[in-house]
């Protein structure tokens, strides 16, 4: 199944989700993903899905009449990666007025034919988390090659030639990317790029790393006004989400954690439900404090709080 939802997003409203890369394969090993560790860090573009299956599927989605506010391209990895990316959004926008947004971690965008390939997309949103090489490799541990003076300057250079809006989301861990030295030269670098919106993010939920923590709602607020006007804080405090979307999914899931402790991969194969849809759940009863993430011998699982 490459879709999921929809669910409903803090940013988009009710969004769709289209995973169009095999579970965890990304340029980047970042240490605050809510996934885990990256098991295929790679720069290699390649076709790893029917984009007829993906199609099909999003098309019978469409006719279910569910309200759908955004059709977003995210999952599971880096979907710049997948060499059909550009064919789908085409295709999508033939069928439906529904705006398209792709979730990006930029890394690509410093070649030429991976920007052309979002230009006919209505939103996109990449991230930047660092401003020097050094941090670059100490929050996103990228693929190698990467630099991140290259991606800053890449990101520049897709504004001028996107049409559609750019919401640059920031994502911030204590200790690692949060200092005042750092948040300057993240500004300069910002104010190049020229996003839409700055979307200032830290690590609430579950992170592949146990030293990714999180800001306080309060540094966070300090760092926006030191940032442009159109700078936002979108990290969750206090507020609920808008979940469950299903109070039977929900209470199943419990139920699995309650029998024994379960991993994300044990019971969205166990309920036949995208990873990406579950997680909306355990997070949910992580906030809801029913739930809490344990590690063993390298992989997270839940159990009862």
């Amino acid at each position: 199944m490459h879709i999921y939802g929809p669910v409903p997003s803090r940013r988009l409203g009710f969004s769709l989700g289209i995973d169009i890369i095999p579970f965890k394969t990304c340029t980047l090993d970042c240490i605050y993903c809510q996934l885990g560790p990256t098991t295929q860090k790679t720069i290699r573009r390649r076709e790893f899905f029917s984009p007829s299956e993906i199609l099909s599927q999003i098309k019978k989605k469409l006719s279910s009449g569910q309200r759908i506010d955004y059709i977003t391209f995210s999952g599971s990895g880096e979907p710049t990666l997948n060499l059909v990316l550009g064919q789908l959004i085409r295709e999508i926008k033939k069928i439906t007025s529904v705006p398209v947004a792709v979730l990006t971690n930029g890394t690509l965008l410093t070649r030429k034919n991976v920007r052309k390939v979002l230009m006919p997309a209505d939103l996109v949103v990449p991230s930047l988390d660092a401003a020097t090489q050094d941090i670059f490799h100490k929050i996103n541990r990228p693929y190698k090659s990467l630099k991140v003076k290259e991606i800053i300057n890449s990101l520049s250079q897709f504004r001028q030639e996107f049409k559609g809006s750019i919401w640059l989301e920031v994502m911030l861990a204590k200790g690692v990317n949060d200092s005042l030295t750092h948040i300057k030269k993240l500004k300069k670098a910002i104010s190049k790029i020229k996003p839409d919106k700055i979307q200032l993010n830290t690590v609430i939920r579950p992170p592949a790393e146990w030293f990714a923590r999180p800001l306080n709602i309060k540094e966070l607020k300090k760092i926006k006004n030191l940032l442009e006007k159109n700078c936002e804080i979108i990290a969750e405090f206090d507020k609920k989400e808008q979940i469950p979307l299903s109070e039977n999914l929900e209470d199943v899931i419990l139920t699995m954690i309650q029998r024994r402790p379960v991993t994300l991969t044990d019971i969205s194969a166990s309920l036949g439900k995208h990873k990406n849809e579950i997680l909306k759940y355990l997070n949910f009863l992580l906030k809801e404090g029913k739930i809490r993430p344990v590690s063993h011998k390298g992989l997270k699982y839940y159990e009862p709080s």
